[in-house]
C-alpha cells in the first residue's frame, strides 16, 4: 500500500458556493494528486487557446477536406463505420440484446409481483420514470452516445452531484444558475462485475465549446447537463452512454430508505458548512450524516485539499449504497427506487436499472470498485484557483482505465487522516474496452471484431515534438490495422500532449483503437473545423510520447 500525507491548503479559505479564493496568497497549495509529479506543469488541453492548425485555417469539415487526386475516395462497401462491416458479428450483437430484453420482462414481472398487481405496477413504474426522465432534453439526448436499449455490456457514464437543493433554491441563492458540484466519471462492466469510479476536480481548466478555456463546472453553468457530458467526453477521450445527476437532498433520502449504510468515517468530521458532526470509525449512518461526509470539505484544510478529499469521501459514500442497494431485496429495490427518482435525473429506465443492478449482484466494493482523483496540479493565477490538467499522469491513467485495469496501481492512502484516495481493489481487473465492447451510439459495440479485418482510410501524422524517428514510430505502430498513412513535421515542435484528432461521432472509437496501438494519447472531435488535415484521422505527437 502506498501512502500519502496531505499539505497545509491556502486554498481551503475559499467559501462553499463560489470557486473564489477569500484572499490572495502568493503561497501555492503543494498537495499532489494520485499520480502526479512534483514539478508544476502548465500545459493546458488541446484547444483553441494553444493547439494551431496543421495547415492553413479552414471552416470545412473533414469530409470536404481536398484530398489528392491519386487517393481513391472510400466506397461505403469498403466503409469501416458501416453496420455492413460487421457482419455476423453484428447479427449477433442483435440477438444478444434480444435476449437481454427478455430477461428485462422478467425482471419487471418480479416487481409487479411484488407490488400486489399488473396494474398497480404498471402506474407506479410510469411515475417512477417520469420523474427519473423530467429534466432530459434534446441536447442531453444528442451528447450521450447511447444505444437504443441498455444490453448488459461495458459503459461509461457521468455521474453528477449538483449544488443545487430545496434550501439553497429557497434562500440566498435562489434563482442562481446551479453549478455541478462533483462529477464522477463512471465506467460499468457488469459482466465481470467491476465498477471504476474517477472523480474529476471542478477547477479543472478545460475547454468548453463556444466559452473557450474555462473551469469543468462551468459546464453545467453554461450548457447544463449536456454540456458537462461534451467536455468530461472530450477530456477524458470515452463515449459516454449514460449519465445521472443527485442533488444534495437526494443523498439524504436515499440513505434513509435504505435504513443507513456501514461506513468506515477514516477521520472525525466537524463542519458547520457541511451540516455538522459525524463520528471516526466504522458505523451506520443516516441520510444526514451521509449527507455531511459527502459535503465536507473545511475540515480538512489542515491537511490539504478539501476537494480532493470530499470526492473520496463521496465515492466510499456511493460505494456504501450500491452494496446495501445490491444485497436488497425486491421491495426494498423498488422503496429506494422510488425515492431516488425524486431527486435523480438520469436516462436510464427502471428496466434497465433493475437489469443492472441483476447483473452486478455479488459484487464486493472493497475488492470490485476501483476509484481514483483526476490527477492535476494546483495554479493561482488573477486572484483564481485553477487546476491544471497532469497530462501524462491522465494519459497513464486513462490508458488503465480502457483497459479494464484500476486507475492506480496501488491503493493511496492519506497518512495523516487515513482517507482512501485511490482504491486499486483486489487488481485482477476485468477486460479492456476493446475486448468487452464499449456501447457506441448506434447500438453496436467498439469491440475490434466489429470492424473487420483491415481498415480503409486514410491517417496524417504530425510530429509535434521535434525528435528524430517519432512519425516512423507512429507509423509502424498503426500499421497492422491497414490504414494507409503518411508522417511529416508539424507547423510547430510545442505540442504536449499527443492527440488523434477524428470528425463524427461515429469515428470516436476508431480514434480509441488508434490510440491503443499508439499506447498514448486522447481522442478529440475537430468539431470547428480547427484541425485541417488530409485524410480520415489526424494523430498530432506532443511531448508525452512514449
Amino acid at each position: 500500500m502506498t501512502e500519502t500525507s496531505g499539505s497545509n491548503n491556502p486554498r481551503a479559505q475559499r467559501g462553499s458556493h463560489a470557486s473564489q479564493p477569500v484572499g490572495k496568497t502568493n503561497n501555492p497549495r503543494l498537495s499532489q494528486p494520485v499520480g502526479a509529479s512534483n514539478n508544476p506543469r502548465h500545459s493546458q488541453p488541446v484547444g483553441a487557446s494553444r493547439s494551431q492548425p496543421v495547415g492553413p485555417q479552414s471552416s470545412q469539415p473533414l469530409n470536404s477536406v481536398n484530398v489528392p487526386a491519386n487517393v481513391v475516395p472510400v466506397l461505403p462497401e469498403g466503409n469501416p463505420y458501416s453496420r455492413a462491416a460487421a457482419g455476423g458479428d453484428y447479427a449477433q450483437d442483435r440477438r444478444r440484446k434480444k435476449r437481454k430484453r427478455i430477461a428485462l420482462g422478467a425482471l419487471a414481472a418480479v416487481l409487479m409481483l411484488a407490488l400486489g398487481g399488473v396494474g398497480m405496477a404498471f402506474a407506479y413504474i410510469n411515475q417512477i420514470e417520469s420523474n427519473f426522465s423530467e429534466d432530459i432534453t434534446p441536447e442531453v439526448q444528442e451528447a450521450l452516445e447511447k444505444p437504443a436499449d441498455y444490453d448488459g455490456g461495458t459503459f461509461y457514464m457521468l455521474l453528477m452531484g449538483t449544488d443545487k437543493s430545496k434550501e439553497r433554491e429557497k434562500g440566498e441563492y435562489a434563482g442562481d444558475t446551479f453549478r455541478s458540484d462533483s462529477m464522477i466519471l463512471t465506467r460499468v462492466d457488469p459482466e465481470n462485475k467491476k465498477v471504476t469510479m474517477v472523480s474529476l476536480h471542478r477547477d479543472t481548466e478545460t475547454e468548453i465549446e463556444g466559452y473557450g478555456m474555462q473551469k469543468l463546472n462551468a459546464s453545467y453553468a453554461f450548457g447544463g447537463p449536456a454540456g458537462a457530458i461534451k467536455a468530461v467526453s472530450q477530456m477524458a477521450g470515452v463515449p459516454i452512454s449514460h449519465y445521472a445527476e443527485i442533488n444534495f437532498d437526494g443523498f439524504k433520502d436515499v440513505v434513509d430508505a435504505l435504513g443507513g449504510i456501514e461506513v468506515d468515517v477514516p477521520m472525525e468530521i466537524d463542519d458547520k458548512r457541511a451540516g455538522g458532526h459525524v463520528d471516526a470509525g466504522k458505523q451506520t449512518l443516516n441520510g444526514d450524516q451521509a449527507l455531511i461526509l459527502c459535503r465536507a470539505r473545511h475540515a480538512y484544510d489542515e491537511y490539504g485539499d478539501g476537494d480532493r478529499y470530499r470526492a473520496a469521501n463521496q465515492r466510499l459514500v456511493l460505494g456504501a449504497i450500491a452494496k446495501k442497494i445490491l444485497s436488497s431485496d425486491v421491495a426494498t429495490m423498488a422503496s429506494t427506487i422510488e425515492a431516488l427518482s425524486q431527486y435523480v435525473t438520469t436516462d436510464f429506465k427502471i428496466a434497465d436499472i433493475l437489469a443492472l443492478a441483476n447483473s452486478l449482484q455479488g459484487l464486493d466494493p472493497s475488492k470490485d470498485i476501483y476509484s481514483a482523483m483526476e490527477p492535476t496540479i494546483s495554479e493561482y493565477r488573477n486572484e483564481t484557483w485553477y487546476e491544471q490538467l497532469d497530462v501524462e499522469a491522465w494519459n497513464t491513467m486513462m490508458n488503465r482505465v480502457k483497459q479494464g485495469l484500476p486507475p492506480t496501481e496501488t491503493d493511496q492512502v492519506d497518512e495523516l487522516n487515513g482517507t482512501v484516495l485511490a482504491s486499486a481493489g483486489d487488481g485482477s481487473g476485468g477486460t479492456s474496452d476493446q475486448e468487452t465492447g464499449v456501447q457506441a451510439a448506434d447500438g453496436t459495440s467498439t469491440t475490434g471484431k466489429t470492424f473487420g479485418e483491415t481498415r480503409t482510410g486514410i491517417v496524417t501524422i504530425k510530429n509535434g515534438n521535434g525528435v528524430n524517428g517519432v512519425g516512423a514510430e507512429a507509423l509502424e505502430r498503426i500499421k497492422p490495422l491497414g490504414y494507409t498513412a503518411d508522417a511529416s513535421n508539424a507547423n510547430s515542435f510545442s505540442y504536449d500532449e499527443t492527440v488523434v484528432v477524428f470528425d463524427t461521432t461515429d469515428q470516436r472509437a476508431y480514434a480509441e483503437e488508434l490510440i491503443d496501438a499508439l499506447g498514448c494519447g486522447r481522442a478529440v472531435q475537430n468539431k470547428n473545423g480547427e484541425y485541417v488535415y488530409e485524410g480520415d484521422f489526424l494523430i498530432l505527437i506532443g511531448s508525452d510520447w512514449k
